[in-house]
């Protein structure tokens, strides 16, 4: 059905030294249809390309208009403003070069935006992990579909969503108001975009559709600047956004200021505390500037955060330098966080973080069971099973009653989970412990992947579902112990052979790699040399 739309988008697409992915982009615009009345591409003085595949798109398809800047800007800021400049439609919209708009995105943010009366109007987003293609919702829960906020003050945790891409802006909002990004090379231009956004107080409108797809490419040649993390100046750039987009929300709302700063608490720092590393002069540089943005928080801002969140910055500032269990502290940030033992307790039994830091633990007693970083550890258990291991936190998982715990296949790339039986629990022999040995039932985790559309390797993450006597459950991760990461070969009289490897996540978690049969395995071996050259191009 054709839109009874008329052109009403002007897309800006901002594009630098990306001859190879931009077409692509541009192409989701102009495939959006006639409500996007032009597609504008700025061309961020690119010395590869670009400037010709612009150029040649341009030729064949009136509405792309292009813009060639004779010098570099050093962001993303400055090439969006230039767009901005250029732009004749009622409506803006944002892409990059290396992301894609999905069919229809355009269209059914216009139609909120005019139903509503809306100047912003938000759709869901995806990261898309590359080559594996696993989407990764952004901000989950953050947004009801269909819902209008009349001022972004009535819903404050709307500052915890920093894009600018998977939104529509009226033009004469932006104008009325002067909102434009920071120019220049200025990291996270979009935190202080969007700050301006909110102060400007809008009406926001909600749809579900997804209308922006992000790329996410971990090892290309040049990674994002949100990804290239290589030295501090990174969580430099970002502390300085973050601290201008506060400065700029706490003008219009106290409110929404205070969010600001509780989000960077519960998601900033913890994001970027949890890749820390175990390079001692990249820890220490890190812990001082961190210590010294933390020193400009209201204890109130902080008391706000969650418990979590807490804990973690008490930590930094008992601290002058990195502690010795700093690598604890970053499994603690990981999702899902997790507390390694040993566990320690102060003054009346209070606990703490550690006997040599006894930061108390405020706020443990409260936490639902759900919420607790509890820790479970996975070995091996004889040829075809895993012994999990429950430690228990300060005394809460010995008053629920641990009873069962299963396992729980997430497939990585999406689709439905495959789990297990329980097994009973037993108490270790040690005390403060419960443990149990569980099947590995890898041929009908394989099979079920198979009957899901991965036909040749699959990956998998592996959680751990515990019952406790009281009613209650969690789900966690469980954190692999040396001696399971090892590849083995199975026999398998549906397959022949398949081959497992279980491995460590990024938040030292489990995961899995199945090679079900000769594709599977090829498809294994294919995977081990794109990392591996990936791993050389890193470094």
């Amino acid at each position: 059905m054709s839109s009874t739309i008329p052109p009403s988008v002007s897309v800006v697409v901002i594009a630098y030294n990306d001859a190879a992915l931009v077409g692509e982009a541009v192409t989701s615009a102009l495939a959006q249809g006639p409500v996007v009345a032009e597609v504008i591409a700025v061309n961020d003085a690119s010395s590869d390309g670009t400037a010709r595949v612009l150029d040649e798109l341009a030729a064949v398809h009136p509405r792309l208009k292009v813009v060639h800047r004779t010098e570099n800007s050093g962001g993303c800021g400055t090439p969006r403003n230039d767009g901005i400049a250029v732009a004749t439609a009622p409506y803006v919209l944002f892409l990059d070069s290396d992301d894609v708009l999905p069919p229809g995105a355009a269209e059914a943010l216009v139609r909120a935006a005019e139903e509503h009366r809306a100047p912003v109007t938000v759709g869901a987003c995806v990261r898309r992990e590359l080559p594996q293609y696993h989407d990764v919702p952004w901000m989950p829960g953050l947004y009801t579909p269909g819902d209008v906020i009349d001022r972004p003050s009535d819903r404050p945790e709307l500052v915890r969503d920093t894009l600018c891409v998977n939104k529509l802006y009226e033009r004469s909002f932006l104008e009325k108001h002067a909102i434009r990004f920071p120019d220049g090379r200025f990291v996270y231009e979009d935190f202080v975009f969007t700050a301006r956004v909110l102060a400007a107080a809008p009406r926001i409108a909600v749809i579900g559709d997804l209308v922006y797809v992000w790329h996410v490419r971990r090892s290309a040649a040049q990674v994002s600047i949100s990804l290239d993390r290589k030295d501090v100046s990174n969580w430099r750039s970002r502390i300085e956004a973050h601290r201008a987009a506060a400065r700029i929300i706490a003008e219009s709302s106290a409110e929404l200021g205070r969010a600001c700063q509780v989000k960077f608490l519960e998601y900033d720092l913890r994001m970027y505390l949890r890749e820390l590393g175990r390079d001692p002069e990249y820890q220490a540089a890190w812990w001082a500037l961190t210590r010294a943005y933390l020193a400009g928080f209201d204890d109130a801002v902080i008391e706000a955060a969650g418990a979590h969140a807490r804990w973690i910055v008490r930590v930094l500032q008992a601290s002058p330098v990195p502690p010795a269990d700093v690598e604890r502290l970053t499994r603690f940030a990981a999702e899902p966080p997790r507390l390694l033992p040993p566990y320690a307790t102060g003054p009346d039994a209070v606990p703490v973080w550690s006997a040599e830091l006894p930061v108390a633990l405020d706020g443990l007693a409260g936490l639902p069971l759900a919420e607790l970083p509890v820790t479970v550890d996975a070995g091996p258990a004889g040829p075809g099973g895993l012994r999990l291991r429950l430690h228990d936190l300060y005394g809460r998982l010995a008053a629920a009653g641990p009873r069962t715990a299963r396992l729980r296949f997430e497939p990585r790339s999406g689709g439905e989970p495959v789990l297990d039986r329980p097994v009973e629990l037993r108490p270790a022999p040690e005390g403060d412990a419960w443990s149990c040995d569980v099947p590995f039932h890898l041929t009908a985790v394989a099979a079920a992947g198979r009957r899901q559309g991965r036909r040749g390797m699959q990956a998998w993450g592996v959680q751990v579902e515990v019952e406790f006597a009281d009613g209650s459950s969690l789900v966690t991760s469980p954190r692999p112990l040396d001696a399971l990461l090892h590849r083995r070969a199975l026999p398998s009289s549906r397959y022949g052979v398949l081959l497992a490897q279980p491995f460590r996540t990024g938040g030292g978690s489990l995961a899995l790699r199945l090679a079900p049969g000769a594709a599977g395995a090829l498809s294994l071996v294919r995977n081990r040399l794109h990392r591996a050259r990936a791993g050389r191009g890193a470094g």
